[in-house]
């Protein structure tokens, strides 16, 4: 909820690209002329990208008649594409709607001097302890200026095919199937028995999801604590080289959110993926008929978060009051619980996560994985802070997934990280 194909918090909606111009032009919600109090027949704008699972929120806010004004949400169908004009309209001053969706890697360079002056400080000491610390610090200046609350997190489990396992030979229960991701080693060596059992099927979605989900684990993976690019270190490049090992054997070699990855999920193309909550509603949409998906409590290494967004309120709204009450409402407990349940997201409010937890539902699409358990358990194993996100993780994330893709493509794996850390010099 990467790029949809590098930097991606979830994965692609369902419907087609949003134009974007109706949606900047009308980003106020109301007209310069107008006045700045707003009534019931007003309305505010929200853009998100990908599926954040608000409609029904918004319904329910727009039928209550003692609501002071409308919302109307506009949705853009990947992260990259959303991105790409909102930056567009922060560097240019164009108004931009009154409450934006943020991807969570992209966060660190709005936080920065001087960007975050284009966001209004949301600051709310009521709602202190609303959220998981670590994503709550996430949308937070040094200097304790919030300008994002957050909506998801992203706690990594592992989804699998139990069918497949079982004519591989393998463990196909969620509990002997963990065992096989208790580390890397593990899973890699694993994934070379699977392939040698059965050599049409792949043992990962991708070579840019297994590698996201190695990056979660690495303390500082492009940036150094003082926000000093460098890429050129250990713990990356084993990463790099881990992934492009096993690509030829293990990898679809397709990119992840592409056309050839949704076929693979019908036509039995892979057996396993990294998987945070938001992940399971695309495993759903993408093959609605394929029976034996399941899911491991377990992620290789321990833990790791991948995902998690913001709801964020630009400076140069007429109504960023209004705005910021709209944040809060779509990231309170009630909005959060219905939003994981059309979603799938895991929420960042904990309240929200108590919810879910005392209703511990089952999963009938995952062979009856109780799927908040399992998030809970996973969110417990991540390491708060883990990966470093600095100004430049956005950006250098899509180069090094784009040098991955390459490799998949047949370039020499030293070739292409050459090519890679010269793009990072030339940012």
């Amino acid at each position: 909820m990467f790029k949809i194909s590098t930097t991606v918090r979830r994965g692609l909606a369902t419907s087609a690209v949003v134009a974007l111009t109706a949606g900047l032009v009308a980003a106020c919600g109301t007209d310069s002329e107008e006045s700045a109090d707003l009534g019931k027949n007003d309305t505010l704008t929200i853009t998100t990208f990908s599926e954040f699972g608000y409609d029904d929120q918004i319904k329910k806010w727009n039928a209550d008649p003692e609501r002071p004004f409308k919302i109307k949400q506009t949705k853009i169908a990947e992260w990259d594409t959303w991105k790409e004009s909102m930056t567009k309209a922060l560097q240019a001053g164009t108004e931009l709607p009154d409450v934006i969706a943020v991807e969570g890697d992209a966060m660190a360079a709005l936080l920065a001097e001087g960007a975050n002056e284009q966001f209004a400080d949301i600051s709310d000491p009521e709602l202190d302890g609303r959220w998981v610390e670590y994503a709550y610090k996430a949308g937070q200046t040094t200097d304790g200026k919030q300008i994002g609350y957050p909506t998801d997190i992203g706690p990594e489990a592992m989804c699998y095919r139990a069918d497949l396992f079982e004519k591989a030979g393998l463990p196909s229960d969620p509990a002997g199937a963990a065992a096989l991701f208790k580390d890397w080693d593990t899973y890699y060596k694993t994934g070379e028995q699977f392939t040698k059992k059965l050599p049409k099927t792949k043992w990962y979605d991708a070579s840019g999801s297994v590698a996201q989900a190695m990056l979660n684990q690495v303390e500082f993976p492009f940036q150094t604590e003082d926000q000093k690019v460098n890429v050129e270190n250990d713990e990356l490049k084993a990463v790099y080289d881990t992934v492009a090992k096993y690509s030829p054997t293990l990898s679809t070699k397709v990119v992840q959110w592409g056309e050839d990855w949704q076929a693979n999920f019908t036509n039995d193309g892979f057996a396993t993926m990294p998987c945070p909550g938001w992940m399971f509603a695309n495993i759903k949409s993408s093959a609605p008929d394929v029976k034996g998906w399941a899911i491991a409590d377990a992620f290789p290494g321990g833990g790791g978060n991948w995902g998690g967004s913001f709801l964020a309120v630009p400076a140069s709204g007429e109504h960023t009051k209004e705005a910021q009450e709209v944040a809060n409402y779509l990231t309170n407990a009630e909005s959060q619980v219905s939003a994981s349940k059309a979603a799938g997201n895991f929420p960042g409010n904990l309240e929200a996560q108590k919810t879910l937890q005392a209703e511990n539902a089952e999963d009938p699409y995952f062979g009856n994985a109780k799927t908040t358990e399992i998030l809970t358990n996973r969110a417990a194993a991540v390491t708060p802070g883990v990966p470093f996100k600095g100004d430049k993780y956005s950006d250098v994330l899509g180069l090094f997934q784009t040098a991955i893709q390459r490799v998949d493509e047949g370039e020499d794996p030293e070739k292409s990280w050459q090519t890679f850390v010269g793009a990072v010099d030339n940012l």
